[in-house]
């Protein structure tokens, strides 16, 4: 393997690097990076300008033809590579994972899993991109001709990440564009891009290419303009929040778009469940990674005959939340990503309460921790009933019956997924076919998720599929070949 910079990136070495098109760079201008536990700085990245972004979509150019023209079994072999030398460095990724973000180690460790699992899972699919035969002869004249499709890559991929999960989604991207010979440009997350730097170096170590991947690190309100307009890129892939999507898919032109966009995901518990398992999953569905979860759990449509069982049962379970150190074992919940992010759910949730809800448990700050909290009686006026929260708070709502829970479960603006705990298939079935969502996980809360599965909403929730085969379905293109030959 190729020798790289495995040891710039450790922890203890605050002066990390940025990945363009194969080489380690830095730059004079530098972005702090903290733990957001107690605010300390763990390390600086460069700050990238526009200029930086605009080289490494010029050695993209080179780095799609490259990655265009690698052997499929070539790609499988970097592909496994990079997930091994992850799993040889499990710890410290998990550990970058808990440092820079609000995840603690136990969260991390099954992120970093996820990771291996996601570029293992994008080494199989390589060996899957199929096309297929074509019976021209279905057209009469068109007797004396034969033919077939195959798929090719798109050529150069814009990758936009988020925080909460600063591995997985990017390997989301970054496998799939491998695995179906594109270049791809990462840009992480301003206040997480260690894990990413991270995974360009694993794919470094496995001897990706040079020009075929780069990880830019920066803020985006200086160089995504210049990523995400340049007409070199062919598809920009995003995951992020409502606002920045509309406005990258306003200013992407003519290229491919794919988007991730949140929601506000609900459950529904039917009074035939059976509640220990359904409290068990909801709880942990609506707190894991302090509640910054696309697929967190955030209302709870309750039927009213097991409503007051079902609260006081969710309510103990939550008070047992441990929230704390991040990379202590026992932890359950570590912080917000920043202060500001616990001071605005903060708000949100005050106001709520100043509009009549009533908050059973949490509620409190300090600093960037928030308790893990639990509202009941929130008004429709309330922010928190239609919008994402993106923080440890979930209401609970008592109703009539499935058709109800239904038509409130449906009534927002975002339709990622949703859970049904019930053992009523019947009921089942009809979620599951009336639920206005991407995805139903009956008897799971909607925080469940494979990363071989297909993965997007509705409506405002976003635009296509993650997830490795169908992610390659995006990042590449069916092209017709046809035969005419003389009888």
């Amino acid at each position: 393997m190729r020798e790289g910079g495995a040891n710039m990136m450790l922890l203890e070495k605050k002066k990390m690097k940025m990945y363009v098109a194969g080489e380690w760079v830095e730059r004079d201008r530098e972005i702090d990076v903290h733990d957001p536990q107690d605010n300390s700085v763990i390390a600086t990245v460069p700050a990238a300008t526009a200029e930086d972004v605009k080289r490494a979509i010029e050695l993209a150019k080179e780095g799609k033809e490259i990655a265009a023209n690698m052997p499929v079994h070539e790609r499988i072999a970097v592909l496994n590579r990079a997930a091994d030398y992850i799993q040889e460095h499990a710890e410290l990724f998990a550990t970058t994972i808990a440092r820079e973000g609000s995840k603690t180690i136990r969260e991390a460790r099954k992120e970093v899993r996820r990771c291996i699992e996601t570029i293992r899972i994008s080494a199989e699919e390589a060996r899957r991109i199929n096309g297929e035969t074509i019976p021209f002869d279905q057209m009469p004249g068109s007797e004396n001709r034969i033919g077939y499709y195959y798929r090719f890559p798109i050529g150069i991929i814009a990758a936009i990440t988020p925080f909460n999960d600063p591995l997985n989604l990017v390997a989301h991207k970054v496998g799939p564009a491998i695995a179906s010979g594109n270049a791809i440009i990462v840009k992480p997350a301003t206040v997480t891009p260690l894990s990413a730097l991270l995974l360009a170096e694993a794919f470094h170590a496995a001897e990706l290419p040079a020009k075929v991947l780069s990880v830019i690190t920066g803020y985006g309100s200086e160089i995504g303009d210049t990523l995400v307009t340049d007409p070199a890129i062919r598809m920009v892939s995003f995951t992020g929040g409502v606002e920045a999507g509309k406005e990258v898919a306003q200013k992407a032109g003519l290229k491919k778009i794919g988007m991730e966009l949140g929601s506000n995901s609900p459950v529904i518990v039917l009074k035939d469940a059976d509640l220990t398992d359904a409290v068990e999953s909801t709880v942990s569905g609506a707190f894991w990674a302090a509640g910054q979860n696309c697929l967190g759990v955030q209302r709870v449509y309750i039927e009213k005959d097991i409503f007051d069982t079902f609260t006081e049962r969710f309510v103990a379970r939550t008070r047992k939340y441990v929230v704390g150190d991040k990379l202590n074992e026992q932890t359950d919940m570590g912080p917000l990503i920043t202060e500001k992010e616990a001071i605005r759910v903060e708000q949100w949730v005050n106001e709520a309460v100043g509009k009549g809800a009533k908050l059973l448990c949490g509620g409190k700050r300090n600093g960037a921790f928030y308790e893990p909290t639990v509202l009941i009686d929130v008004p429709a006026s309330a922010r928190i009933y239609r919008e994402e929260i993106f923080g440890p708070v979930v209401c609970l709502y008592p109703v009539t019956d499935l058709e109800e829970a239904i038509q409130k479960s449906n009534d927002v603006q975002y339709g990622l997924q949703a859970g049904i705990f019930t053992n009523d298939l019947p009921k089942a079935f009809a979620a599951v076919l009336k639920l206005d969502v991407g995805g139903v996980m009956v008897n799971d809360s909607s925080d469940y998720r494979i990363d071989g599965m297909p993965f997007g909403g509705v409506k405002q929730s976003g635009l296509g599929r993650e997830g490795i085969r169908f992610a390659i379905q995006e990042m590449t293109e069916p092209k017709v070949v046809c035969f005419r030959f003389n009888k």
